[in-house]
């Protein structure tokens, strides 16, 4: 059975017309189950996560401001969202979300979060919309119970994966894999096992070579025990920030080409949604409900 962490504190309570389009998630949840890809039983509600889990992957002095919402403005302003007590439990959420996801993927192959993807966030603080680094606190906590031994991140997000980078850097169990836009935020790219740096306006043609060449060899000389794959949305032509040139039908050859190569190597994966900010609410929606199909297609 296939599994997906959905909470609607994912919402949370920022208005819509913030630059992070927070509707996505509820509508997402909405037609996974009204298109009938998938059905109410496969969601599950992740609770609050168990906050003591969280340092293994984040500095305890970061940790309790962020809790105590001490962060300073610089901080805030870096990480974009306004602080509140209801933000710090809808992140807390999302990662349970993606720790719990994954633990259910080591069972049944793959799980979904509507949300997570926060890849920017760092050991010692947050940015970009990202305050705890879900992929990596659900890495390390498998790890730590020696649930696996060898972690694949594949990101896809136009973004560079620089918290994910930043906090794996000298952990040979974790392999870290960024395709991302080269002039696109961060400006300081940090360093990923191997990262894929992209030209803008980069095209279908380009971009599915590039991800078919790595990620069939990497999922093969890795030898994960599970994926992590950041599916983000934010590739496409239409996205305020991408800069790139990628279809919505490039985005699901994308996610054929990544979930076709995790099957063969019968790979457990825990995809998660990462970013995406087109303007039209509606191409950011199929392009996420055509990431569930697919993984439906070759995990269901």
């Amino acid at each position: 059975m296939i599994h997906i962490a959905y909470h609607e504190s994912y919402r949370h309570h920022l208005p819509d017309n913030h630059k992070f389009p927070m509707k996505k998630y509820s509508e997402l949840a909405k037609r996974l189950v009204e298109q009938n890809i998938f059905a109410e039983s496969n969601f599950f509600i992740p609770h609050l996560l168990n906050e003591d889990i969280l340092s293994f992957t984040h500095s305890i002095d970061y940790l309790i401001r962020a809790k105590t919402l001490s962060l300073d403005k610089s901080e805030a302003r870096r990480l974009g969202f306004p602080q509140s007590r209801e933000l710090y439990e809808r992140e807390l959420r999302i990662t349970q979300g993606t720790l719990e996801g994954a633990e259910l993927a080591l069972k049944n192959v793959l799980s979904f979060n509507i949300a997570g993807g926060t890849h920017h966030a760092f050991t010692n603080k947050g940015e970009g919309f990202c305050m705890f680094n879900d992929v990596a606190v659900s890495a390390n906590y498998l790890l730590n119970r020696n649930l696996i031994q060898k972690v694949l991140v594949i990101d896809l997000d136009v973004h560079q994966g620089n918290g994910t980078a930043e906090i794996f850097e000298k952990n040979s169990n974790v392999f870290t894999f960024s395709v991302h836009g080269k002039n696109n935020y961060p400006l300081k790219k940090e360093k990923s096992d191997l990262d894929i740096e992209l030209e803008d306006l980069t095209n279908d043609d380009l971009y599915l070579e590039i991800i078919d060449k790595y990620t069939s060899r990497l999922v093969t000389e890795v030898e994960p025990d599970i994926v992590y794959y950041i599916a983000g949305a934010d590739i496409l032509e239409s996205d305020k920030f991408g800069r790139l040139s990628v279809t919505v039908e490039g985005a699901k050859t994308r996610d054929e080409i990544v979930f076709s190569n995790c099957k063969r190597n019968n790979i457990p994966v825990m995809c998660v949604m990462g970013g995406g900010y087109s303007k039209d609410l509606e191409v950011i929606i199929e392009t996420h409900l055509n990431t569930f199909k697919v993984g439906k297609e070759y995990y269901g």
